[in-house]
């Protein structure tokens, strides 16, 4: 289980879904970060990075509607229903001009957040996260989802066939233990309709639009955003600062969580106050 710093539990009432949240207390006067999590994830994943930035930054993790200990069963998956959530959960808190930081979906809707509503935040970081439509996704990742051998019968089982170590670890610390075992704090079918709005639509113009906003761009070497992509990325936006982590999968948050903060660390140094 986590051993990184304390966190304070919030719940924000958003549009139909309660989102629970672990803040970091930091710094008032400096920049909040706002830490979003991918599809399957929960806000626990973002442990070490909240971590080593607190206390410097205020931080907040957010388990998106859908996941973790948020409203389970929403009737809204819609990419503007988690864009709402990500203003909900600012103002709640009172996060001013926070960095978005999102990680696969997480970073779609980081994206689509700084696009839609210039000026609402300084900056974001897309990790492992582009604006190209994945058609195949939903398919591919409910069928990935079903093939879980759940319940797992205990959480050491779990971490082993999540990959061992601070990975198995992670995604295990998703899971919620029933009287007959261990079960995902999801619901398979809600993933896949999350999925619905990265599948039929490309989000470049949104990704040439958020042009006022700093990003930062992250990608595993090994990870699933195609290098054609990540080349149209940098082409529309000149200005982005990328970074590819050598032997990184997809879940780069959890494999290099050292190289992440540095990343994430000098970008916050370099916005503007």
């Amino acid at each position: 289980m986590s051993t990184h710093s304390p966190w304070t539990a919030r719940t924000v009432a958003a549009a139909g879904v309660e989102l629970h949240c672990r803040d970091w207390a930091g710094a008032d006067e400096a920049r909040p970060v706002l830490l979003l999590h991918g599809l399957a994830g929960h806000a626990g994943e973002w442990d070490a990075l909240a971590a080593a930035l607190a206390p410097a930054h205020r931080v907040v993790a957010v388990d998106q509607r859908g996941h973790g200990r948020s409203t389970r069963r929403p009737e809204d998956l819609g990419r503007e229903a988690y864009v709402a959530d990500v203003l909900a959960v600012a103002d709640a808190l009172g996060l001013e001009r926070p960095l978005l930081v999102g990680q696969s979906l997480g970073g779609h809707t980081a994206l689509l957040a700084a696009a839609a509503h210039p000026g609402r935040f300084a900056g974001v970081v897309l990790v492992e996260a582009a604006a190209a439509a994945s058609p195949d996704a939903p398919a591919e990742i409910g069928a990935l989802l079903a093939s879980w051998p759940v319940p797992f019968a205990e959480r050491a089982s779990a971490v082993r066939f999540f990959g061992g170590g601070p990975l198995g670890e992670a995604w295990a610390d998703g899971l919620e233990q029933r009287e007959d075992g261990w079960w995902p704090r999801f619901d398979t079918e809600v993933m896949v309709a999350a999925l619905d709005g990265t599948a039929v639509r490309d989000r470049w113009e949104d990704w040439a639009g958020a042009a006022h906003c700093p990003a930062l761009l992250v990608l595993g070497e090994h990870g699933i955003v195609p290098a054609a992509d990540a080349d149209r990325m940098l082409a529309l936006r000149p200005d982005v600062h990328a970074a590819s982590l050598p032997g990184a999968g997809h879940d780069v948050h959890l494999e290099r969580p050292a190289e992440l903060h540095g990343l994430v660390a000098e970008f916050l140094h370099a916005l503007p106050v």
